[in-house]
């Protein structure tokens, strides 16, 4: 009877577990491993087998995996491009980066923790939850491999990956893939970019209601705020930004560039000493629902891309066309503003899943309440 009992729990706790909700806009109909039987990892090398392998997975993270100094550590020569006060980011010589791109910055003695330079492999239909607030990757970032598709990473914080050192790991790394889901993630203490998608097509992303945590002891800016936030240099992308919380950056937050369409709806921006949007050529940003708190430059200058900011109602009409719908405004605090309104791109959203928007006015309450890893 005790064991029969025994596994009639498991059954029920296998039953349970799965995926929260569904993905809106771009994502929208990604299922990751689906209806797999849940895997529970308890040591690194079973995390790393089980995100790498070529079955459909739903993997359950019930405990901390952390990879700091499983792989050992690395010393060697790098640079001070952004000063040498204590709080300023040293640079590691990754692929000759401070010979080449940086000849004239001071040479540093650097120390950085080999685990999270790569990120683990993950490969297609992959569902990857955390339980409750316990599913934690320590040290080391997520990189879906190329061509993967269907993958979903919910409820998980990425944390503590060689904060210290530009070009010492990315949170989660996405290059060539496709129907990705990023739900309810916190990334914190980041070497480098919390969530980049790499320059060859990633065609439908959604990040939403994840907490990217910019507070840091060393930043590029050298003033405890994270400038490497998001980075979206895509040859085709498709990326739906939709209630996240996008605090104590500096800059890059996101940079869009390449060839990307970008919505970023309902998203809350708080306390940022640079600028929160970087459009470069090939980025076409439709910003809408937004709250901007704290922000010293909703976008930098000058922008090469396009940008649709939703700047009155009467302008706004303009999405209805390719939308189906009007877009909302923009909300701000203590912050700049903007009012460009590039109309051209709007076109793209044609035919395409849209996540919807609500007013501006509910989304700091919403996304407070909501964004990060335990807040499922």
């Amino acid at each position: 009877m005790k064991i029969t009992a025994i596994f009639a729990a498991l059954a029920v706790r296998a039953a349970a577990v799965g995926v929260s909700g569904a993905a809106e806009g771009f994502a929208k109909g990604v299922t990751g491993g689906g209806s797999a039987t849940p895997v529970y990892p308890s040591t690194t090398a079973e995390l790393v087998s089980y995100l790498g392998d070529s079955s459909a997975r739903v993997i359950v993270l019930s405990q901390t995996f952390d990879f700091t100094g499983t792989e050992g550590t690395t010393t060697g020569t790098g640079c001070a491009p952004w000063g040498t006060a204590s709080a300023c980011q040293l640079a590691i010589n990754q692929n000759d980066w401070c010979t080449n791109y940086e000849p004239d910055a001071p040479s540093a003695s650097v120390t950085y923790d080999n685990a999270g330079v790569l990120g683990i492999t993950v490969t297609s239909n992959k569902s990857l939850i955390g339980s409750g607030s316990a599913g934690i990757i320590k040290g080391k970032g997520l990189r879906i491999v190329s061509g993967a598709s269907n993958i979903i990473i919910q409820n998980v914080a990425i944390t503590d990956i060689n904060p210290k050192y530009v070009w010492g790991g990315d949170a989660i790394t996405i290059d060539n893939a496709d129907m990705v889901w990023i739900d309810h993630v916190t990334t914190a203490r980041i070497a480098r970019q919390h969530i980049v998608l790499g320059t060859d097509a990633s065609k439908r992303v959604t990040i939403s209601n994840s907490y990217i945590d910019g507070a840091t002891s060393y930043s590029a800016t050298c003033d405890g705020y994270h400038y490497w936030g998001i980075y979206l240099d895509g040859s085709s992308d498709l990326v739906t930004l939709k209630g996240n919380y996008i605090y104590h950056t500096s800059g890059r937050a996101p940079k869009v560039q390449g060839n990307t369409l970008l919505h970023a709806v309902n998203n809350y921006w708080y306390q940022n000493s640079g600028h929160a949007f970087e459009i470069g050529s090939g980025g076409y940003v439709l910003a809408e629902g937004n709250v901007f708190q704290g922000i010293t430059a909703v976008v930098e200058t000058p922008i090469t891309g396009q940008l649709f900011s939703s700047p009155s109602t009467s302008a706004n009409t303009a999405c209805s066309a390719s939308l189906g719908r009007v877009c909302e405004l923009n909300g701000y605090g203590s912050s700049g503003s903007t009012s460009q309104a590039d109309t051209a791109f709007l076109t793209n959203f044609v035919g395409k899943n849209i996540a919807s928007a609500s007013a501006y006015t509910t989304v700091v309450s919403s996304v407070t309440a909501n964004a990060g890893q335990g807040k499922l």
